[in-house]
């Protein structure tokens, strides 16, 4: 889709040791409301300082109802840009970071991190989306001029940017090997999957996420419906298309919801639960819940969040399918009667969202990653409360981090000997081999599932495993 906002005034050249002798940079203004596209440019900024100078989370920003004030006031067609522009800055940040440093001789002043998010927003436009570059380049000069803070940066922005903008093909070539992701995170993964996996998984999330439906039934159907394609975990991903999911064949009648190949997979362990009762314990918004229904279950759902709930609530009644839903923490949870499958999707660092959550990287640290292993060591030992003898669990979370699921889970079986893992077998899932390891668990990443002539690649990095209770 082509990103275009109204055509601006030419940039204005200015010194730069490197490029040629710019002209005078515009006069300030006090308003961004009188230069169509400044105030969107103005409400990206700033809500890329709240994203990675202070761990705010990006979804929070862009609420609708309760996000960042100068997003909510921008209308519709603003609102998708900025979107655009802030998923492409934060999945390209090293290596837009990188660029601005090749062409500034000396680094940026000590806390101007307003001026840095001005430059790195406006170098995302020209550098991966479709804008045209002198509208990126002016808008930015503009911002610089109307903050008192930047104001005496504007003619080095004007400078950089069209220097950028001139050089990009070269420049692009140049960061092409800079790491698109936190150094930390990065170290981590080469730790656990190698580098080169590492690096795969690094230029994986570099791509937006493809659908992925769940469909009650004839998934094959569904995909010649929908011109899209069966995965291997029996979704369909769907081609890109125009105008948005609502108005997709299927969905006003409840045939299908959307829902991660990857985030499929734990409740499809369990396999045959007709005449069985299973518990969803974070179940919002609901996908996991609709395949236990489907499965044949007795189902019940809890979630702590009302307006969670609320969502599952809608999302089930879509789908015509039915479900006893509670409004509580899962930790509180204690029951008359056990369950015959447990499922515990467990809160987690979402490390393996970075497609369609790209500011996760930049919000969370290993200290979050220690206290959510915790969390989730806690929430798996209660639930292997609530399953009754032959009955089984399926712990699962979207982490690519080993320390929040397969040690987690080692952990828990050392002194859990009524516990055991159910092994997954690998001719079980054919075009998913590489995803079971060598104990029968599953372990999902972003490079896996080759893109197909139409269709994307990639999938959520994902670990599921299910435990049966022998007594």
């Amino acid at each position: 889709m082509v990103l275009s906002d109204t055509d601006s005034k030419k940039p204005h050249r200015q010194k730069m040791k490197t490029g040629p002798r710019p002209e005078k940079a515009g006069t300030p203004r006090q308003s961004f409301a009188d230069k169509p596209g400044l105030e969107a440019r103005a409400a990206a900024a700033k809500i890329l300082g709240a994203v990675i100078d202070r761990k705010t989370s990006l979804d929070g920003m862009l609420d609708p109802g309760h996000g960042n004030p100068s997003y909510r006031a921008l209308n519709e067609a603003d609102q998708a840009l900025v979107r655009a522009i802030l998923n492409t800055t934060l999945r390209h940040l090293p290596r837009i970071e990188a660029a601005i440093r090749g062409l500034i001789d000396t680094p940026l002043p000590e806390g101007a991190r307003a001026l840095h998010h001005v430059l790195v927003i406006a170098a995302a436009q020209i550098l991966y989306l479709d804008i045209p570059d002198h509208s990126a380049v002016d808008l930015a000069v503009e911002q610089a001029n109307r903050d008192p803070r930047n104001r005496r940066f504007a003619k080095l922005v004007n400078a950089v940017l069209r220097r950028l903008a001139r050089e990009k093909a070269s420049i692009l070539v140049a960061t092409a090997g800079t790491q698109a992701m936190p150094a930390w995170f990065f170290e981590r993964l080469s730790f656990v999957y190698g580098p080169d996996a590492a690096t795969s998984i690094s230029e994986a999330q570099l791509q937006p996420a493809a659908i992925d439906i769940s469909v009650k039934s004839d998934p094959e159907g569904w995909a010649r419906r929908l011109s899209g394609h069966v995965l291997p975990t029996g979704s369909v991903r769907l081609a890109a298309f125009e105008g948005g999911i609502p108005s997709l064949d299927g969905f006003a009648d409840g045939e299908w919801w959307v829902q991660d190949a990857a985030a499929s997979i734990p409740a499809r362990l369990f396999g045959d639960l007709s005449g069985k009762t299973a518990v969803d314990l974070c179940a919002a918004p609901g996908g996991k819940t609709a395949q236990l229904v489907l499965a044949g279950a007795r189902v019940t759902a809890l979630d702590q969040s009302a307006s969670r709930l609320k969502r599952l609530k809608g999302n089930l009644a879509r789908l015509g399918l039915e479900a006893e839903l509670h409004e509580m923490n899962m930790a509180d949870f204690s029951p008359d009667t056990l369950f015959d499958a447990v499922l515990l999707d467990a809160p987690c660092s979402s490390t393996g969202t970075t497609r369609r959550h790209p500011d996760v990287l930049w919000t969370k640290g290993p200290e979050d990653i220690a206290k959510l292993a915790a969390l989730q060591e806690r929430l798996l030992r209660h639930a292997m409360t609530l399953v009754k003898p032959g009955g089984v669990v399926v712990f699962s979370n979207c982490s690519l981090d080993p320390s929040e699921g397969e040690e987690v889970v080692a952990r828990v079986l050392a002194d859990k000997p009524e516990f055991a893992r159910v092994a997954v077998a690998k001719e079980d899932w054919p075009g998913l081999e590489d995803a079971i390891s060598p104990l029968g668990e599953f372990r999902t990443t972003p490079a896996m599932l080759p893109a197909t002539e139409g269709i994307a690649g990639g999938l959520d990095g994902f670990y599921a495993t299910a435990l049966r209770r022998s007594r």
